[in-house]
């Protein structure tokens, strides 16, 4: 076989290229990573909640020694009106998710790969693939080609490189959305009395109904050590109907009276946009490797909107596991494989394959009309009915739950029942 400079070269260092850039590495093949930005992480700005299982596989103490802000024990769910908020909330001593920064996460990241013996080069941008008789052999930066015996495109969700070769087929709108982030300082013993937190514990809390009018968006808040992170997610569908700007609706959200004293006195640190894909398993490509090439992570879309969280950073840690697998038993051997299948198969055996087949019918039902706003309003209008009743005594609960059923009306109603429960 033509020597080459490298045996894999990983392209992006988010949390999938550099996860399968240190497991390559520590089988001893020759890996290169690289990253655009000046620091991984410094072009990232995903994320918020992190599911440390797949971690603690990759790497040995990842909970203890990582750079996580705070274990994630209460958990808060909130459909929202203008005026009210109809709250489920969850709490639980111990937990297996953090809320993240990753504009920490990642440089720790990056410090493992280049641990376990990957070159690691940031401020680096690859301009484009090199192919050969239609087989990927090489990156092209700056004009060189650096020749490899597989390229691992892990740019994320805007992956440059997939779009410029057409690795990837086109999503529809609203497989699609634009999550924009606020990361705001407050002390530290503010926050915790303002979340009922005590030691390390977190908050997670999630947020629907009117946060793009009619349209399906969401909003989420975090808790780190002394932050908050909050934030909105719209799928461009939802954006192009509402006709509203993407910052103007993130203000409308924070000024609604659940979130409004949450955040009062907090102060700006960071604020940025990125792209989500939502398909889930439908809007995978149609090919997730091919000849030296492979995707992972959010380049792959790996991630998926559950209706109560959106995951997407595990995912694209089993990504990028299977991925490993793949090229180190396909390199080691020397053999000619079929990237594709051999990919396929290790991903099949991942928990990632299951979550994605179990959520497979959620994007179409976050599509259900009335589900962000007639629903939010009728769970506000029956909690007025059973905390401050109009008569004395007060209807029975049968009968109120009965009266705005009706109002709903029986057939919608059922139907949008087992619609979700089929999609959960």
């Amino acid at each position: 076989m033509a020597t080459t400079d490298f045996d894999i070269i990983v392209v992006g260092a988010g949390i999938a290229g550099s996860c399968c850039a240190a497991e390559c590495a520590r089988a001893g093949l020759n890996v290169l990573l690289v990253e655009r930005a000046s620091q991984p992480g410094g072009k990232n700005l995903s994320g918020g909640r992190l599911y440390t299982a797949v971690f603690d596989d990759l790497f040995p103490d990842f909970s203890r020694t990582a750079p996580l802000e705070r274990c994630i024990t209460h958990e808060k769910l909130s459909a929202l009106t203008p005026d009210s908020a109809t709250t489920l909330s969850f709490q639980q001593p111990t937990a297996s998710s953090y809320s993240v920064l990753r504009a920490r996460l990642d440089p720790w990241l990056f410090q493992q790969a280049e641990q376990a013996g990957a070159q690691c080069l940031a401020a680096t941008q690859v301009d484009g693939l090199h192919v050969e008789n239609g087989v990927v052999s090489g990156v092209v930066i700056d004009g060189e080609v650096l020749s490899t015996r597989a390229v691992v495109i892990a740019e994320g969700a805007n992956t440059l490189l997939a779009e410029q070769h057409k690795l990837l087929n086109k999503l529809p709108e609203h497989g699609v959305a634009v999550g924009v982030k606020e990361v705001l300082a407050l002390p530290k013993e503010d926050l915790e009395n303002r979340f009922a937190l005590e030691c390390n514990e977190g908050a997670a809390w999630l947020f629907t109904g009117g946060v793009c009018g009619e349209q399906p968006a969401g909003g989420f808040l975090y808790t780190n050590n002394d932050t908050l992170s909050v934030g909105i997610v719209c799928p461009l569908s939802s954006l192009r109907a509402c006709c509203a700007a993407l910052p103007d609706l993130l203000e409308n959200f924070k000024q609604h009276p659940t979130l409004r004293p949450l955040l009062r006195r907090a102060e700006l640190v960071e604020y940025g946009a990125h792209l989500i894909p939502e398909c889930g398993l439908n809007g995978l490509p149609e090919r997730l490797a091919g000849p030296g090439y492979l995707l992972v992570g959010d380049s792959a879309r790996f991630c998926i909107n559950t209706g109560f969280t959106v995951r997407g950073m595990d995912l694209a840690a089993l990504s990028a596991k299977a991925a490993a697998q793949t090229l180190i038993t396909s390199l080691q051997r020397d053999e000619c494989v079929d990237l594709n299948q051999v990919y396929s198969q290790h991903l099949e055996r991942t928990t990632l394959w299951g979550v994605l087949e179990r959520y497979r019918k959620m994007p179409d039902f976050l599509q259900t009309p009335g589900l962000f706003q007639d629903y939010p309003h009728l769970l506000a209008e029956l909690q007025r009915d059973i905390f401050d009743p109009k008569s004395s005594p007060p209807p029975r609960l049968g009968s109120l739950l009965w009266k705005h059923a009706r109002r709903a009306g029986i057939s919608r109603l059922v139907k949008d029942i087992f619609h979700g429960g089929r999609s959960l």
